[in-house]
């Protein structure tokens, strides 16, 4: 099996958590000081010996090119991220000037009144033509830019090589193909799942949503309305849902599982497939698939292309507060830049954004490419608003794939869904 290095778990838990808004405003200084200390919070890690290192040797460059700056980091633990910033953006005085977060946060952190405007840095950095424009996106809050992408991660299609050698099977090449596939494996080897596919997997199952043409939500008119309940998301749903079968994944033993608890199921050698991250790698290759599968992109409605994936990740971004926001921006330059980025995934395996550096950690790391396929191809995102948090906690999604799992009709399933987002929403 191809080499992986490590990801660290801290990656999964800030891709896939986010939090409410923090309900205070903040005004901005009005200071510039280009001299004095910078702040600067980054996330923690579980090792974060190989992070700091590089944040370090940032540090260095950027003290060393502004003499009268000094470049203050804290780490701050991920789980308490909501407190930690709600905090700041009540008492400047104790906030950083630069600040790590979850995409996913962005839209709550925005609507408090919290972090700057980066539109205009973003246009005039000429390395940001570079970055993955499906990426930008993630930073973006009706249309303007709060954040400089640092990281990303994406999810494809894993698959036992053995299993399909067996077999003599082909990778699917559209989702059609992926659910015949996964039949036809649990028929002939009915001790596996044809596809670890859980029902509370919704990171899952947002492709298949995309990939028919569906959406998530829809705005118009200023506020977000659902889309689940579109013809073309029910497309995908249903798509998603036949997977939750007794002759692929019993819905008695799938309906419950999470996206952990699903690539866990195929590390574990239970699953023919399923559909990970490129930070579930180092868990896969400790498992029982270990050194018997590959990755490719998860296929699209069309045979050959490539369903859009959720793009999770971190951002650098300046807080509103801040005296001291251009240097803020031009640390951010150095530390979120394709040097640094370059250095990270070294370090971290976490994915650049920028689109000439995926292609040379590609070239040197041939096990990237099926994830740095998958992000070329085009990446989605969940609507920006902080009433996602709302729907993401109350699980709308989740029970709507769990009720059509054990027997509901899809298009009832997917109104009820669609009511709860909407009561979420309200006029946001």
């Amino acid at each position: 099996m191809r080499f992986w290095k490590l990801a660290t778990a801290a990656i999964v838990a800030t891709l896939l958590v986010g939090c409410g808004p923090p309900q205070v405003d903040q005004s901005n200084s009005g200071a510039d000081s280009r001299t004095g200390t910078l702040r600067v919070w980054l996330f923690d890690e579980a090792n974060r010996d190989p992070k700091e290192k590089v944040v370090n040797a940032a540090v260095e460059e950027f003290e060393k090119n502004h003499r009268d700056v000094t470049v203050e980091v804290r780490y701050i633990a991920v789980d308490t991220r909501s407190e930690r910033f709600t905090g700041a953006f009540n008492d400047p005085s104790s906030a950083p000037d630069v600040a790590e977060f979850g995409n996913t946060d962005l839209a709550s952190y925005v609507t408090a009144g919290g972090m700057s405007d980066l539109t205009g840095m973003i246009e005039d950095w000429p390395a940001a033509t570079d970055l993955s424009d499906s990426v930008l996106d993630t930073a973006k809050v009706d249309d303007k830019v709060y954040g400089v992408p640092w990281f990303t991660g994406v999810r494809a299609l894993y698959y036992r090589t053995d299993v399909f050698d067996e077999l003599g099977l082909e990778p699917p090449r559209s989702l059609g193909e992926l659910v015949e596939t996964a039949r036809r494996i649990r028929s002939e080897r009915p001790d596996m799942y044809g596809i670890a596919a859980g029902g509370k997997y919704t990171y899952a199952m947002m492709p298949f949503i995309w990939a028919a043409g569906g959406e998530l939500a829809e705005r118009g008119n200023g506020s977000w309305r659902s889309a689940i309940d579109g013809e073309a998301s029910r497309r995908g749903v249903r798509t998603y849902t036949s997977l939750l079968d007794p002759a692929i994944c019993p819905p008695d033993q799938c309906a419950q599982l999470t996206g952990t608890e699903s690539v866990q199921a195929f590390a574990g050698g239970k699953a023919a497939m399923t559909i990970g991250g490129d930070f579930n790698r180092t868990a896969v290759n400790e498992g029982a698939a270990g050194d018997k599968y590959d990755v490719v992109p998860l296929p699209g409605q069309r045979t050959g292309s490539i369903a859009p994936a959720f793009a999770g990740g971190n951002l650098l971004g300046v807080l509103r507060s801040s005296d001291h926001s251009t240097l803020a921006q031009e640390f951010i330059k150095v530390l979120a830049g394709k040097k640094y980025q370059r250095r990270m995934y070294e370090a971290m395996s976490y994915l650049p954004t920028f689109e000439d550096v995926q292609d040379k950690v590609a070239a040197d790391d041939p096990a990237i490419e099926p994830f740095i396929d998958t992000l070329q191809a085009g990446t989605r995102f969940v609507p920006s608003t902080p009433a996602w948090s709302e729907i993401d906690a109350q699980e709308i999604l989740p029970t709507m794939a769990q009720r059509i799992a054990t027997g509901e009709e899809v298009r009832p399933a997917t109104q009820r869904a669609a009511e709860r987002m909407n009561s979420a929403f309200g006029d946001r």
